[in-house]
Parts: structure tokens; sequence; C-alpha cells
């Protein structure tokens, strides 16, 4: 098993995508990423919180194209607001915020995911969200849906993001792995390398 560095973790799932068009069809590489942000990387998984990178090879588009760059420090009061009240670390926050929609609250996915933090309308009505486009409601909604799904998963953050962006079900399927979905495969990392990133000036702002 090889833990690789965040400065890597692009380089190296292209190189395990490149190994895959090599090796057997029966070959294979498992991933995931603990609590800590670190990522690890096995051709004989030993624990269920492992996934296959068979998929790997494949980037996300944005939830919808924008005219000019959106400045995240205009949300940081709401996300200092919501990380407060629901327990979460506000680095994590501007994470899923950076990743799912680029900071553009009028952001809506080919899915019909909505927002900032591209709720979906069933998720939307399970937290009581009202209006998703509004950055206050949204970011609180998903802040709530974000929280529940670490406790769900025992703070296993890279199955509550797996989960975030496939769904539970999706989650649940797979027996509590991260599903092999091309996608969620390159959601979770990039999610995570998002974290460390603002996770320094997090700290130097505390």
């Amino acid at each position: 098993m090889t833990r690789l560095p965040h400065s890597r973790h692009l380089i190296a799932l292209l190189l395990i995508a490149g190994v895959f068009l090599a090796e057997p069809a029966q070959a294979g590489i498992y991933t995931f990423t603990d609590a800590h942000g670190v990522m690890h990387y096995t051709n004989v998984p030993s624990s269920p919180r492992y996934a296959d990178m068979k998929r790997v090879a494949y980037m996300p588009e944005p939830a919808s194209p924008r005219a000019r760059p959106i400045d995240p420090k205009r949300f940081s009061p709401l996300v200092e607001k919501a990380a407060r009240e629901h327990r979460i670390d506000q680095a994590l926050l501007h994470a899923v915020i950076a990743v799912e929609s680029g900071y553009d609250p009028n952001a809506v996915s080919r899915k019909g995911a909505v927002g900032l933090m591209q709720l979906m309308p069933q998720t939307a009505r399970r937290y009581g969200i009202k209006n998703m486009y509004d950055p206050a409601q949204n970011i609180g909604g998903g802040t709530r849906y974000l929280r529940d799904l670490i406790k769900k998963y025992d703070s296993d953050l890279s199955l509550a993001l797996a989960a975030y962006n496939a769904g539970e079900d999706a989650v649940a399927q797979h027996g509590n792995r991260i599903p092999p979905y091309r996608e969620t495969l390159m959601y979770v990392p990039k999610v995570m390398d998002a974290y460390r990133r603002y996770k320094p000036a997090d700290r130097n702002k505390n």
C-alpha cells in the first residue's frame, strides 16, 4: 500500500489510469481517503473503504459555465455561521462549495442540483429549504446534510463525500464502499485536496 502526498494526487491518478490500459481486465487498483485527507492505494483491498479505480481517468464538468470568476470571500460570513452552528470545519465547507459550484449561487447541474452546495430538490425538501438559490439557505441545508453524512459513516470523510456526490443509496448498494462511478472517484480526492488548501488559511484565521 502506498501513501502519496496531495501534490502528486493528479499525477498518480493519471499514472494509475494508464496502468489499466496495460493490465488484464481482472487487475485493479483500489483507493480510499482517510479522515486526515491521506489517499491510500493498494491492489489487494483489505477493507470495504477501498474503491476500485478502473474508471478514475475522468474530470467532472462544472455545474454551469460562468461569465466571470466569483470572489469566495463574498460567502465567507455565511460559511462561518453554518460551520459554527453545525460544528463542522469551515475549510471543508469551502472545499465542497469550490468543487460543487465554484461559488456560483446560480449553478445548476444537468441532474438538477442547484446552488452553492448543489442541493438536489429532494435534499432541499428533507432539510426544509424553500429557496435553493438563496446562499444562506443553500449553505445551511448543505452543511446539515454533510454533517449528517459524516455522523452516519462514523466520521469516514471519504464515504461521507461519496454519499454527498452519488447518494446514500449508491454507497449502500456497493457495500458501504465508494461507488465505482467515474465522477465520484474523482470527486472525493478533489474535495480532499481543496480541503487541505483551505485548511492553512482557516488555521491562520483562528
